[in-house]
């Protein structure tokens, strides 16, 4: 049988709407759109660079409790509100997946609450033993 299980990040957000940091299914590892929230104070930057930074430090603290890293990232999406604020947070991202080279979207969208300026979601494929 397939491991499933659930990750949890801190966010009270994954208590009120229901939904895990992210889910390991098998090899797989899904990990859920996320901000740049530091889920221990439940503050957030106003800028977008570290926005990005923390939400990559999630990320990464989700893909290690699934025993991964950014190395095994083979899909990455980027959402924003607004475009202008992508290409400052190139140097940060690409720190991440410059060699990786996962196949990768930016998406223009609202988010949940106006405070947040990027959002990250990323699915990854662990090695396997």
């Amino acid at each position: 049988m397939t491991e499933r299980r659930a990750i949890l990040g801190g966010s009270t957000f994954e208590e009120h709407i229901g939904y895990a940091r992210a889910v390991v299914d098998g090899d797989w590892v899904h990990v859920s759109g996320t901000t740049g929230f530091d889920y221990t104070t439940m503050t957030i930057p106003d800028d977008v660079v570290e926005q990005a930074r923390q939400c990559l430090r999630n990320i990464e603290t989700a893909l290690t409790e699934a025993r991964c890293g950014f190395a095994d990232v083979v899909r990455v999406r980027y959402l924003l509100p607004d475009r202008a604020d992508f290409e400052p947070c190139w140097p940060v991202l690409r720190r991440c997946f410059g060699r990786v080279r996962p196949a990768a979207t930016m998406l223009v969208c609202g988010l949940a609450d106006p405070r947040m300026r990027i959002e990250i979601e990323v699915y990854a494929r662990r090695a396997t033993a």
